[in-house]
Order: C-alpha cells, then structure tokens, then sequence
C-alpha cells in the first residue's frame, strides 16, 4: 500500500484518526443511494440531450453543447449527493476509482473498500435501472447511456484516455482535500472538472471515469464488449494519480468529498469529526 509521511501538521491537533475497521452498513448504505441518484441524474441527462426525437436536440442542435450540458447536469447530480446528508455521511465517492485512489493513501479500511465498491456498483446497476424503464423508449435510442469507444478510438486507446482523465480527476480531488481552506470546495471542483472532461471527451470514450458508472448501463441493456475499458482504464488512472501524489509535499486531510466534522468519520482523517 502508498503510504505517505506527513508534510504538514494536522489541522487540528488531536482529531487525527486512523480508517476505522468494521462492517460500516450505514456508510455502505448512503454510498449505494448516493450512486444510483448519480446514475439516475446522469443518464436522465444523457437521455434528454441525445436520444431519438429528444426536443433538446432541436432548440440545442450543436452537439458540443449539449455535450456541456449534459456534463454540467451529470456533474451537478453528483455534487448535489455530495453536500446531502448522504453525501456528508459516506464521503460520496460515488466511484471506485476514487474509492482505490484514497485507499492506496491509507485513508480506507480494507473492508470499506469492499464496501464501497460494492455499493458503488449496486448504486450503480439500480439508477440505470430506473433510468432504462422511466424513460423508455428513449432510453433505448442511446442505448441506456451505454459507454463504448467512439469512432476511431480503438479499446487500448479508450482505456488511456480514460486512465488520464480519470487520474486528472482524481488530483484534483486531492489537491482540494489536502487543505481544509479548499476540502468544502471539493464538490464545486468534481462538478467543473467532470463537466469540462465530458463536453471535450465525450466523443472519443463517452467520459464514464468510473467503473459503476459504466457497469450499469452494461447490465441494463446486456451488452459486455467495452466494460473492461471503463474498469482497466479508471483503475489505471486511481493508481497512477496516487502514486504521483507521492510528489507532493501536502497530506490528505479528509478521504470525504465534502467534510462536515458533524458526521463521523470511519476513514482516516486529519480533520474533526464526530466520534
């Protein structure tokens, strides 16, 4: 595992606290609805801008900016279920890619990272559940939100630029939780970061940067061909941005995407949190 000595000194001294072990149900379980409202949002959005007869396409008809859009609605979803009081208790990961890249810096029990990714995928196959049905027939136009490379873009590229976008997504995660001045902005910078990364390249992998994000609309419509891009190329991306945090000389404060020191904690944390 990346460990990483600490640069600074806690924020608040005496409130360090190491991941905590156990079965954390409660966690697990505002992690799994956080995700599948991420789904239900992001692939609600993805339906509405592009999907056969959609009436955004017609007063919208550039497709670069329906792509903003729909990143901007996608993103939005997840930041709104990061400042919720299910976001302000499980971290809302929302993503086992961000799930392994905290981990890998010490900040999660082996059994939350279980957890997690088990619930993250859960979340994951509910919300495209939700989505194929509620908005069906449109839904089947795009295929459920299904993310696939796009034309020209063979599989081993897909996984790379997934990786590289996927690892910009996470240091930026890091670099706003290694301070408590910036760890309350983390949902604002997820939310233009994902946005900006969807409506550039979108076209090219369909910007999943997330294992349950992909792994949804994959069991929905039943079709396996690509999902291991979306899973190989995100996990790459997690590892490779912990290891060059590794440069870094700042320490992860808060494996939560939005701390609120009213909630408990059972990562690893320099920040307050309720015991």
């Amino acid at each position: 595992m990346v460990d990483q000595q600490a640069a600074e000194p806690p924020a608040v001294p005496g409130h360090a606290q190491a991941p905590q072990p156990g079965w954390h149900w409660a966690e697990w379980g505002c992690e799994l609805a956080g995700t599948a409202i991420l789904l239900v949002g992001g692939l609600s959005a993805v339906t509405l801008d592009f999907a056969r007869h959609s009436p955004v396409a017609g007063a919208v008809p550039s497709v670069s900016w329906r792509l903003l859009l729909t990143g901007v609605l996608f993103a939005s979803t997840g930041a709104l279920v990061t400042v919720s009081p299910l976001g302000r208790r499980s971290g809302a990961h929302l993503n086992p890619a961000v799930s392994l890249a905290f981990f890998l810096h010490g900040h999660l029990h082996r059994y939350d990272l279980a957890g997690y990714v088990a619930a993250q995928c859960g979340g994951g196959m509910l919300g495209a559940a939700v989505v194929w049905w509620a908005w069906w027939p449109a839904s089947r136009s795009v295929h459920g939100g299904l993310t696939t490379p796009g034309d020209g873009v063979g599989p081993w590229g897909a996984v790379g630029i997934e990786a590289a976008m996927t690892a910009l997504l996470v240091l930026v995660i890091f670099a706003f939780v290694s301070s408590p001045a910036t760890a309350r902005l983390t949902p604002l910078a997820v939310l233009v970061t994902v946005a900006v990364l969807v409506w550039q390249f979108a076209p090219f992998t369909g910007t999943s940067l997330n294992p349950a994000r992909s792994l949804g609309p994959a069991v929905v419509v039943d079709r396996w061909r690509f999902y291991w891009v979306y899973v190989l190329g995100p996990l790459a991306g997690a590892v490779a941005a912990a290891g060059l945090w590794l440069a870094v000389p700042r320490t992860l404060q808060t494996a939560k995407l939005f701390h609120d020191p009213a909630y408990r904690s059972v990562f690893r944390t320099l920040l307050p949190a309720r015991r």
